[in-house]
């Protein structure tokens, strides 16, 4: 069967740096950092005290008041991102035949607010007043997959539906498997991306207490060094990156402004261990190598790579060495950064936000760079265009996603 091709449309981002295109990728090319201290808490007693929060968010932007007191923070910021990314494609939705567009967001923790919010209330209250008291909308507020319910509920869309929860992949795997079902023929268009609105003092402890997070509080624009000798772990983030997959033909005729092909997704499993990668980069370089298989590309095919790159000593160390097991000789030629050195990890999200990054990187034939980049670690020695971002024609681009528990999903974009 001759599958379809899927090109990517629309682009719409809620992040730590730009809740615009335009700013989001200004922000990239001039190597602006998202990380502060924490505002959403008062971080004081925590070894780390800096994060990457979305800023100037207005929910009332994007939904109503009645909406948004319903909605977990996750979810309005999945919502306001898809309602960003439907406009930039042109699509009018009153005009289309909705049981062809289906939704696919990811989140790999969910509505993380609303748990910690609802459970305090309980606690106040006591066992005697307390369950009568719980909100009708705990369930449907907390539940990961309502990013995804709520865009096709608000829109109508009643094509596929689903919601990936796979730790860091989530985004990655939404995108993916939403291409394979615009490609396959089950729908036309897709919404796909991730979501992820969990800096709360339980979910940041959580990670202080993995010692997975940096503790450089001094200076936060400097604390995501991916690849660095000197890196101590990465900055916790928060946001949505959305994307709009559409079949080639059908955005052609409309006349859409098409970004780049999707022609490549991976998938694999470490099975090695809840929190650390593969110490060999077995996992990774399998993934990746599946995509290119995927898409009938070879490794010299590959001119850039968006690295997961989280700026944790093991990521940074295992995913160098399965680049270069999966690309041999062509691992030193390829140009290698990490975003998260600016945007911070968005966790679910960051494969959404890292999806629109390989597409403008794409259409603007420019690359971003990796920023704080200041003494190479032996153990990471490939190009990771580093602190200045680099003009370069680029045809083919791929985004990396590993996620706690040994979930690897891989996507390669191709220039139109």
């Amino acid at each position: 069967m001759q599958l379809r091709k899927v090109v990517i449309t629309g682009l719409g981002l809620i992040t730590p740096i730009g809740n615009t295109i335009e700013d989001f990728w200004n922000s990239l090319l001039t190597g602006k950092s998202g990380a502060a201290r924490i505002t959403a808490f008062d971080p004081s007693y925590f070894s780390c005290q800096i994060a990457a929060e979305v800023k100037n968010f207005n929910p009332a932007d994007y939904m109503t008041d009645k909406e948004a007191r319903r909605l977990d923070p996750f979810v309005q910021f999945g919502l306001a991102a898809s309602k960003l990314a439907i406009e930039n494609s042109g699509l009018e939705l009153d005009k289309e035949l909705k049981d062809r567009i289906g939704v696919a967001i990811g989140s790999g923790i969910g509505g993380l607010h609303t748990i910690e919010r609802e459970f305090l209330a309980y606690v106040k209250r006591g066992p005697e007043k307390g369950p009568s008291k719980i909100t009708p909308f705990l369930i449907p507020m907390l539940i990961a997959n309502m990013a995804a319910g709520q865009v096709s509920i608000v829109y109508g869309l009643k094509g596929p539906n689903t919601a990936c929860v796979t730790a860091c992949a989530s985004g990655n795997h939404a995108i993916g498997d939403a291409c394979k079902i615009i490609q396959r023929g089950d729908a036309d268009v897709m919404v796909a991306g991730g979501a992820e609105g969990a800096i709360t003092e339980m979910g940041f402890g959580g990670f202080c207490s993995l010692k997975a997070i940096t503790q450089r509080n001094d200076k936060p624009e400097k604390a995501s060094r991916p690849f660095e000798r000197d890196r101590d772990g990465f900055v916790m983030g928060e946001g949505a990156g959305i994307v709009v997959l559409e079949e080639y033909e059908r955005a052609k005729k409309r006349g859409a402004d098409i970004y780049c092909e999707v022609v490549g997704y991976g998938m694999s499993g470490d099975g090695y261990h809840m929190t650390a990668p593969d110490p060999l980069g077995d996992g990774a370089r399998r993934c990746m190598e599946a995509s290119l298989k995927d898409a009938k590309l070879k490794t010299t095919d590959i001119d850039y790579i968006n690295a997961h790159g989280t700026s944790t000593k093991l990521n940074d160390k295992i995913e160098t060495l399965a680049i270069k097991n999966a690309f041999k000789d062509h691992a030193k030629k390829l140009a290698v950064s990490s975003t998260k050195s600016m945007m911070g990890h968005l966790l679910g999200a960051a494969g959404g936000a890292e999806a629109a990054v390989c597409a403008l990187a794409l259409k603007n034939g420019i690359i971003p760079p990796t920023i704080n980049y200041d003494n190479p670690d032996p153990d990471c020695d490939l190009d990771y265009v580093p602190n200045e971002p680099r003009k370069q024609k680029i045809n083919t681009a791929m985004s990396n996603a590993l996620g706690f528990g040994g979930h690897n999903a891989t996507l390669i974009f191709k220039k139109i």
